[in-house]
C-alpha cells in the first residue's frame, strides 16, 4: 500500500473542522471525501514530482472518482448496507408509532409521573443503563419514547441527546452485547500476533479489562451526576437556558436529525392508547433479542442440553445488525396490525406511513453514508496504521496506557468509528504490552490495561466526533441538529476523558488498583461539574441551574423548589 503519511490525516480533520465551523455536515463530509480522492489521485510525492501528481490528480477526474468510489463501497458493504435498511425501517416504526397516537399516549402517560427535568433525567439514564445490548437499539427506543417528555419538561435536545448518546455505546461495551462479542474476538487477535498460545481465557482478560476502560465507567457516572445535580457548563448551559426560557428545544437555525410532528403532521388516532406505543417497542426489543440469538447458532436443544453455554454461544456469536433488521421490520408489521385493530387506519395509510417514515430518516442515511465513506477513505490512505504507528515507538510501561488513551481517541474522532479503531490498535497494542514487561503475570495484567485503554479511547473519540455512526444516530433519535449535540457534547466528553487519563497515569506509576481509582475519579467528576458550572454561570451572568432561571411564561416566584 502507498504511503501518504500525515497528509492522510487531512480529509477526516477536514471534515471535522469544517462541519464543527459550518454546522452542515452533509457538505463537511462530501469535502473530506473528496480531499481524500485528490490526495490519493496525485500520490504522495507532490514536491518530488508536482507534474505527475498534477496529472494523476486530473485522470482522476480532479479526485472526485475515487470519491464517488468510496461512497458507493461504503453503502454496497453488507454491514453498513443493512444498518441504512434498519435505520430506513425504524423510521417507519417511529412514523408507525406517531400516527397511531402512541406518542401521545405516551408523553401524557409519562408527565403525570415525570414531573421534573431530574426524574425524566434519571429515567432516560436508566433507560439506557438497562437497554445495554445493542448502542443502535439503544439510541433509537430511548431517544425516540423520550423526546416528547423532555420537550415538555423543557429539556433542550442537545441535553437529550448527550444523555443518550453516553448510556449507549459505554453501557454497551461493559455488559453481554455486540460490542463485547467483537472485543472477545479482537483480544483472541492480539494474543495471537504476540505469539502467546498460553494464555486466560478471552473472556477473562475481558472480565478484567472492565475496571481499566475508565471512561466508558465515568461517561455513564457523568451523566447521573449532570441529571441529579441539575448543573450544566459550556455551551449545554447555553442551551439549557434557552429550552428552558424560552421553550425552544432546539435553536432558531438548527437543522434537526428528525421532525416527526413537522413531517407527519398531526397523528390518525383519536384516542392514544398505551399499547399503540409500547407494543411496537416490545416487538422490536424482543424480535431482535430473538433474533440475535438465532444468527449466533442458538437453538432448542443446544439450551436444553447447556442452558449457559447456547445462551454465551448466542448472544457471543449473533449477527446484531441483521437481528436488528428483523426486529424493525417486525415493529412495522406491528403497526399495520395495531392500525387495522383499532380502526386508525387501513393498509393504504400504512403503507403511506411505512414510505413517510423512510422520509424523516433520509438526512441520517446521508450523513451515515458519506461518514462510512470517511472510512473508505481513510482505510485507502492509511490513516489508521499512520497514527497507530506512534504507539509503537514508546517502551515505558507508566505512560503506556494513558498514551494508548489519546491515540485510540485521536483515531476514532479522525475516523468516526470506535469498531475500527479497535480493530486497528489491539493486535499492535497487546504484543508491544507483552513484549516490554516480559510475559508473565505482568505482561497478562498490562494486556488487560491496554484493552481496557483502547476501548476507552475508542469511545471517547467516537463521543467527540461529528462523523461518528452512533453520534448520527443519537442526534437522528433525539430530533436534535447532529453539530449542536457535538458541540455541547464535548465539554463532558472532554472532562471525563481528562480524569481517566490521569487515573490511568496513576496507575501506571504508583501501582493504585482500578478499583480504588474509579470511585475517586467520581469524586473528582462531582467536584469539576460543580466547579465548572459555577465558574461558567458566573462568567455568563446567569444560574448554573438552568431551571432556576425564570421562564417566559412562569414568575420566578411560581417555579417552587421542585422545578429542577
Amino acid at each position: 500500500m502507498v504511503e501518504f503519511g500525515a497528509a492522510s490525516l487531512i480529509p477526516p480533520v477536514l471534515a471535522i473542522a469544517l462541519a464543527i465551523v459550518t454546522r452542515k455536515a452533509v457538505l463537511s463530509l462530501f469535502l473530506g471525501i473528496w480531499s481524500g480522492g485528490v490526495i490519493q489521485a496525485g500520490g504522495p510525492n507532490l514536491l518530488g514530482d508536482p507534474v505527475g501528481w498534477l496529472s494523476g490528480v486530473v485522470s482522476a477526474g480532479f479526485g472526485f472518482f475515487p470519491a464517488f468510489d468510496w461512497i458507493i463501497a461504503a453503502i454496497a458493504g453488507e454491514f453498513h448496507a443493512t444498518i441504512i435498511v434498519f435505520t430506513l425501517l425504524l423510521g417507519s416504526g417511529v412514523a408507525m408509532v406517531w400516527n397511531l397516537g402512541g406518542s401521545y399516549a405516551i408523553r401524557d402517560w409519562a408527565l403525570k409521573r415525570l414531573t421534573t427535568q431530574r426524574k425524566a433525567g434519571v429515567s432516560i439514564a436508566v433507560l439506557g443503563v438497562i437497554l445495554f445490548f445493542d448502542d443502535y437499539a439503544n439510541t433509537a427506543i430511548v431517544g425516540s419514547s423520550m423526546k416528547d417528555v423532555s420537550d415538555r419538561l423543557r429539556i433542550s435536545r442537545e441535553k437529550l441527546s448527550y444523555l443518550v448518546d453516553s448510556t449507549a455505546a459505554p453501557v454497551a461495551t461493559l455488559g453481554i452485547s455486540s460490542w463485547v462479542a467483537f472485543q472477545l474476538s479482537l483480544i483472541s487477535d492480539g494474543y495471537e500476533a504476540a505469539g502467546v498460545s498460553d494464555h486466560p481465557p478471552v473472556f477473562e482478560v475481558f472480565v478484567n479489562s472492565i475496571p481499566f476502560n475508565m471512561y466508558a465507567i465515568l461517561a455513564i457516572v457523568m451523566v447521573f451526576i449532570i441529571v441529579l445535580s441539575g448543573r450544566d457548563y459550556g455551551e449545554m448551559l447555553a442551551a439549557e437556558h434557552r429550552s428552558w426560557a424560552t421553550g425552544r428545544v432546539n435553536r432558531e437555525e438548527a437543522r434537526p436529525m428528525q421532525d416527526v410532528a413537522a413531517e407527519l403532521g398531526e397523528p390518525s388516532a383519536a384516542n392514544p392508547r398505551l399499547v399503540n406505543f409500547f407494543g411496537p417497542v416490545a416487538v422490536l426489543i424482543v424480535v431482535t433479542l430473538i433474533g440475535a440469538l438465532w444468527t449466533g447458532g442458538f437453538t432448542l436443544g443446544g439450551f436444553l442440553a447447556d442452558p449457559t453455554g447456547a445462551l454465551w454461544d448466542g448472544v457471543t456469536n449473533a449477527a446484531y445488525d441483521k437481528a436488528l433488521l428483523y426486529g424493525s421490520f417486525a415493529m412495522v408489521v406491528t403497526g399495520f396490525v395495531l392500525g387495522k385493530a383499532y380502526g386508525i387506519f387501513g393498509l393504504g395509510e400504512a403503507t403511506d406511513t411505512t414510505i413517510d417514515g423512510f422520509g424523516i430518516m433520509l438526512t441520517a442515511v446521508s450523513i451515515l453514508s458519506l461518514a462510512w465513506g470517511i472510512g473508505e477513505v481513510v482505510s485507502a490512505l492509511g490513516t489508521g496504521e499512520y497514527v497507530a504507528g506512534i504507539a509503537e515507538g514508546v517502551v515505558n510501561p507508566a505512560i503506556l496506557p494513558a498514551l494508548v488513551v489519546v491515540i485510540a481517541a485521536f483515531m476514532a474522532f479522525s475516523t468516526g468509528t470506535s469498531w475500527g479503531t479497535m480493530g486497528i490498535l489491539t493486535p499492535i497494542v497487546i504484543p508491544v504490552a507483552w513484549s516490554i514487561t516480559g510475559g508473565g503475570a505482568a505482561g497478562h495484567t498490562l494486556v488487560a490495561a491496554m484493552v481496557g485503554a483502547i476501548f476507552s479511547g475508542a469511545i471517547f473519540g467516537d463521543h467527540t466526533s461529528p462523523i461518528s455512526d452512533t453520534t448520527v444516530l443519537s442526534a437522528t433519535f433525539t430530533g436534535a441538529d447532529l453539530i449542536d449535540h457535538v458541540r455541547t457534547q464535548l465539554y463532558y466528553a472532554g472532562t471525563v476523558g481528562i480524569v481517566a487519563i490521569v487515573l490511568l497515569l496513576v496507575w501506571g506509576y504508583v501501582g493504585i488498583s482500578p478499583l480504588v481509582l474509579l470511585p475517586i475519579g467520581a469524586i473528582g467528576l462531582v467536584g469539576l461539574v460543580y466547579g465548572l458550572s459555577e465558574f461558567d454561570a458566573r462568567r455568563r451572568g446567569v444560574s448554573p441551574i438552568a431551571a432556576n432561571a425564570p421562564r417566559d411564561d412562569v414568575e420566578e416566584a411560581d417555579l417552587g423548589p421542585d422545578a429542577d
